[in-house]
């Protein structure tokens, strides 16, 4: 596994180089690292004279509104919008399943693209693919990438790459983070970063509805496997009973994963078209893999999938799935 360190970005360098208009795309329901990365690189790009768009698969989370309150660089995807587009950079995946309606333009597209990311799931998206599982967040590999093209790193952008790295390792709690990781901090907060403006929006200034879904998830804990696996469950009518937003559920999964003596933690989020579940593990199982049986995939200790069959149906499956890894050598 190659360390960032030794990426060779020149061929990455030489596409940007080649290219005036390029749309960088995330991932749906898009969190601080994918919209990071975006924000990060467009701004290095526009740096350089190039007409870069940011654009999304769907509606902005409130949470991340802070990062372009007026909306300025931040568009909502649209087919026949990004015509003068002459180029395409998804960031932080590259999984079809993940693109939501952006997947089916991408497909239909003649325009040259390139992935940059970090999970271990991949689809082949076609053109230029850079991945790297040993980076703690694609916000790590677009610091590489500005730095690959001799641009200093503008404190206009910091908080955009602290953000995305600050939270991909959970603020230094995940086993992603390593020495590597609190350099990336120590140099961004040396140049006009903020972790506690970062740390208040993202989890002090949440709406009230959100602990009452939150309190819902609480009371739908149930444990299985002599404890070794936590879940809850939301469905469609918790949103209007509690006043929540479906993206309120993104934090869901850190509570059965905070409960002694589990292993591997799932929430199930009933959706208008199936199932979408999150997954997280300690260390005994690699959730990426029973994600990616089930059309998911991410990372080997936080993954997630979405699946076009009931709740009820597609939880007994998982759960099934779970406990035959956890007995499995």
């Amino acid at each position: 596994m190659k360390s960032t360190a030794n990426v060779d970005w020149s061929p990455l360098i030489e596409f940007l180089h080649k290219h005036d208009r390029p749309l960088l795309m995330t991932h749906r329901n898009p969190d601080a690292d994918g919209l990071g990365s975006q924000l990060a690189l467009n701004d290095a790009l526009r740096g350089m004279g190039k007409k870069s768009r940011v654009a999304i698969p769907n509606k902005l989370p409130t949470r991340y509104e802070f990062l372009d309150p007026k909306r300025r660089v931040i568009e909502d995807f649209r087919p026949g919008a990004f015509t003068e587009c002459d180029s395409i950079l998804v960031l932080d995946t590259g999984t079809w399943n993940q693109l939501g309606d952006f997947g089916p333009w991408l497909k239909a597209s003649p325009l040259p693209r390139v992935v940059v990311d970090h999970h271990r799931t991949q689809d082949d998206l076609g053109g230029l693919q850079f991945v790297d599982t040993s980076a703690e967040a694609t916000g790590r590999l677009a610091y590489e990438i500005i730095r690959a093209m001799g641009i200093s790193v503008a404190s206009a952008i910091n908080r955009w790459l602290a953000a995305l790295s600050l939270t991909d390792t959970g603020w230094f709690r995940h086993p992603n983070t390593t020495p590597a990781t609190f350099t990336l901090a120590s140099e961004l907060i040396a140049a006009g970063a903020n972790p506690t403006m970062l740390y208040e929006q993202l989890y002090e200034a949440a709406p009230l509805a959100r602990f009452r879904l939150i309190g819902v998830a609480l009371e739908r804990l149930q444990m299985r496997a002599n404890g070794e696996v936590a879940f809850t469950e939301i469905y469609l009518s918790d949103f209007p009973a509690t006043g929540a937003r479906p993206e309120d559920t993104e934090d869901l999964i850190n509570y059965p994963r905070s409960v002694q003596g589990v292993e591997v933690a799932l929430v199930f989020i009933e959706q208008r078209d199936g199932t979408k579940i999150s997954f997280r593990a300690r260390s005994r199982v690699d959730v990426s893999k029973i994600a990616e049986k089930f059309g998911g995939g991410g990372h080997r200790l936080a993954s997630g999938a979405r699946v076009n069959r009931p709740l009820p149906e597609v939880r007994d499956e998982i759960l099934k799935a779970v406990e035959l890894a956890l007995i499995t050598p």
